[in-house]
């Protein structure tokens, strides 16, 4: 009898219905920001409105959506020492992630197509070795690591084979102040790992390239479009987009030397569309669009511009100033206004 009520009891589960990101308003982007002296995530709609607003510890980055759950993952502004699982239906705090003793988490993440595992993307702290950590979704318990295939990790993207893309900055920094110890001799590189953590396939810039840091990611067909921080002389205009189609080499994809230069070498974010590549510069205020061949196709300006994520209109991005725009080929146009100050990054959960 005990067995039978076990089986019936575990039936009456299955049954039940599973929580979605409907039950969460059904928010289309989530970003960190600063509210007065707070720190905090929002759940924002299509047009940018904000549908929740949760507390942060502190400084937040990036964050990385539960495909199915309601679940979204906060990571601190790296070197993180935490990353919160919130429920996005009432804000609720489920677990509160801590990387290795050794570890520092370093601000990005992505979720396995299924859901049940959530990788890290994480530095060994004394010598910037690079880290995936992999953490089982049901408790959120850590079962292992992989190794990132470089030196500081930054952003991680899924790929629909399911493999990772990951973009390995190539700076070894001091794990209290991050400064940067190695500039003269870093090599920055994009690497493909297996669903089982074997590298497939890895690449690297050119030797005269080696310190345009590759720190951000947009998947497009076929590979990814990446984005770059230049740690060179500052004098010398180097290209801060480009393409890597796996099994050939990177493509670099330089706009018009007035464009490089007005990005400052520091390009913060990036999205991509069917046809369009977005890269934004806090810096140097702008944001580039360029169409699916790396071609530059317009440049718009906007003060500490750099959160930008695709949407139905083109491109949403956000300013320090908490300000939200759409983005298109003609210009920016205000989606909203009277936010947080948004931080780095904003991540559309589709």
């Amino acid at each position: 009898m005990a067995t039978r009520r076990l089986f019936l009891a575990g039936l009456a589960a299955a049954a039940l219905p599973r929580p979605s990101w409907a039950d969460a308003g059904h928010p289309a982007y989530l970003s960190a920001g600063k509210q007065g002296a707070e720190y905090v995530l929002h759940g924002l709609d299509e047009s940018g409105g904000t549908l929740f607003a949760l507390p942060l510890p502190a400084r937040g980055h990036a964050a990385a959506a539960h495909p199915h759950r309601p679940d979204a993952v906060a990571f601190a502004r790296r070197p993180g020492i935490y990353a919160l699982v919130i429920d996005c239906r009432d804000g609720t705090v489920r677990h509160h992630l801590t990387p290795p003793a050794a570890n520092q988490f370093n601000g990005h993440g992505a979720f396995s197509a299924d859901g049940a595992l959530l990788m890290t993307s994480e530095v060994v702290a004394n010598t910037s070795e690079g880290r995936i950590g992999l953490w089982e979704t049901a408790g959120y318990r850590r079962i292992g690591e992989w190794s990132s295939g470089g030196i500081g990790p930054h952003e991680i993207r899924r790929l629909p084979s399911g493999a990772l893309m990951v973009a390995n900055g190539g700076i070894a920094t001091d794990p209290a102040d991050r400064s940067k110890l190695n500039v003269g001799s870093m090599r920055p590189n994009l690497t493909l790992i297996g669903p089982d953590g074997t590298m497939q396939d890895q690449a690297e810039l050119p030797t005269e390239l080696h310190q345009n840091s590759i720190r951000h990611l947009a998947l497009i067909a076929g590979g990814t479009a990446f984005a770059m921080q230049w740690e060179g002389d500052p004098a010398d205009p180097v290209p801060l987009l480009g393409l890597w189609r796996p099994g050939s080499a990177p493509v670099l994809c330089p706009p018009a030397e007035a464009d490089m230069f007005a990005m400052q070498g520091y390009a913060g974010s990036i999205a991509a569309t069917a046809d369009r590549i977005a890269l934004t510069s806090p810096r140097g205020g702008v944001v580039m669009l360029f169409d699916g061949a790396g071609r530059a196709v317009a440049t718009h300006r906007r003060a500490d511009i750099c959160g930008v994520a695709a949407s139905g209109r083109g491109f949403l991005a956000s300013d320090g100033s908490g300000a939200l725009w759409h983005v298109t080929d003609a210009g920016l146009h205000p989606a909203s206004s009277g936010g947080p100050q948004w931080d780095n990054h904003m991540v559309a959960l589709a």
